[in-house]
């Protein structure tokens, strides 16, 4: 498309407000009864980030697949441009799935909306997109959806409703886990909140007596002398500068107030197991130690899920079906080598090699090794087995050689004439063949 024409067919999410229009009633999200949001503790925003980190290194493509071999071709399109360098002028292609899975979580569901576009992605045809951004789904309407979303031109959050077809809403496939009423981590926080209410009653200085007054509480004199005693006492303790007061030696004392009970943190204890164990976690996957096993799991459980909602929903909103017709389709990639130990990898390098399932160069890359400048470093063959290049000064031919029947018999033939000059006759003499 020609600079001229881009301008003209440029299209921007808020420069056409779609107020004042009637979408049919409005509704919570039609999937879930309710949708509740809740602020985040630094327990689960920890969580989130891990999550999303990990999310975030996965390498997202738009790629166009040849349907005879199934070669993949990289596009030069404005979606690969948002997806592998730079999502807005706000965040790289890293911040932004960062953002969109973390706000997953936090939300349950959310719009990753095309700002910017060559063209209005409601009219026929297909269109390139140049800008990203994620935004959190206010109202649900029948065709519709209204998006709280960052509008970059003006610095403020703006509320703009948008055909559900345009785009990508992304749901949380752990939403009964994390995002629900009665979701595992919902109960876990409010027992976080009771075991924060306990520790700030034991700090607040309440003291939470029973005093035991020597005559009976029936009647309203007996009660305002008990009361008038409790004053007298409260006097005592703020007067003093350490807080001591005394009583009648027929008076007693008793405490209510004690540090949290064993039977809170043993609950809090199982439901944070149970909350793990439900997103595919554990302690070593946040300390670094995890085992293979463990990260193998992890981002089967975890990771996969979230990644494979994206991509399902990236290619039904922002692929057309001409463009899927084609070929075209958003991949992602993952280097799994990362998880693996450096002995384990060698092991798995040679045997890939010997394979042909990858080059020398292809190996060194995923080690951290600069390429080779070896030609044969960027072909696959098989080092353990001798090639042509291998014929040794004795004259033997490789054995288990997978080559032409044609280059064989040059390799012969140069052996023959190196047998002859060493027998001291000229290198075309082919008399004494046989005997050599």
């Amino acid at each position: 498309m020609r600079i001229q024409d881009r301008i003209i067919h440029a299209w921007n999410a808020f420069t056409k407000p779609n107020w004042g229009r009637d979408y049919g009633p409005s509704s919570s999200r039609p999937s879930y009864k309710t949708v509740t949001m809740f602020n985040t503790s630094s327990y689960v925003s920890t969580i989130y980030n891990r999550i999303a980190i990990d999310a975030s290194m996965t390498v997202f493509k738009h790629v166009k697949i040849d349907p005879d071999n199934e070669d993949q071709v990289v596009m030069k399109s404005g979606l690969n441009e948002c997806l592998g360098v730079e999502a807005n002028i706000d965040q790289t292609h890293i911040q932004f799935i960062h953002d969109l899975v973390y706000s997953v979580f936090d939300e349950g569901v959310v719009a990753v909306v095309p700002v910017e576009t060559s063209i209005a992605p409601d009219k026929s045809g297909g269109y390139d997109i140049h800008s990203l951004r994620v935004g959190k789904i206010v109202n649900w309407f029948p065709k519709h959806i209204e998006i709280r979303l960052y509008n970059e031109q003006t610095g403020q959050n703006e509320n703009i409703i948008l055909e559900k077809k345009v785009v990508a809403i992304v749901e949380n496939p752990l939403y009964s886990v994390v995002n629900s009423e009665n979701s595992t981590l919902k109960r876990l926080i409010r027992k976080l909140n009771q075991l924060d209410n306990i520790d700030a009653l034991v700090e607040s200085g309440r003291l939470d007596l029973l005093i035991s007054v020597p005559y009976a509480v029936k009647t309203e004199t007996q009660k305002a002398m008990a009361e008038k005693r409790i004053k007298d006492i409260e006097e005592q303790l703020s007067i003093g500068r350490n807080g001591i007061a005394y009583i009648d030696g027929t008076e007693k004392v008793t405490q209510l107030n004690r540090p949290a009970n064993s039977q809170l943190i043993e609950s809090i204890n199982t439901l944070s197991e149970q909350f793990h164990n439900q997103l595919g976690l554990t302690a070593n996957i946040f300390n670094g130690t995890a085992k293979e096993y463990e990260m193998r799991n992890y981002y089967t459980r975890t990771i996969d899920p979230i990644i494979e909602n994206i991509v399902a929903e990236f290619n039904r909103k922002f692929i057309t079906k001409t463009g899927r017709t084609q070929g075209q389709t958003v991949v992602y990639y993952r280097d799994m080598f990362k998880m693996i130990p450096v002995e384990t990898v060698a092991k798995l390098g040679d045997t890939f090699r010997r394979n042909y399932i990858a080059t020398s160069n292809e190996m060194r890359k995923i080690v951290g090794f600069k390429p080779s400048n070896d030609p044969r470093a960027d072909e696959l063959f098989n080092p353990n087995i001798a090639d042509k290049h291998q014929i040794t000064e004795e004259g033997g031919i490789p054995i288990n050689s997978q080559r032409s029947r044609e280059e064989i018999e040059e390799d012969e033939e140069e052996v023959l004439k190196k047998k002859r000059v060493r027998a001291g006759l000229d290198e075309d003499d082919d008399s004494k063949d046989d005997e050599l």
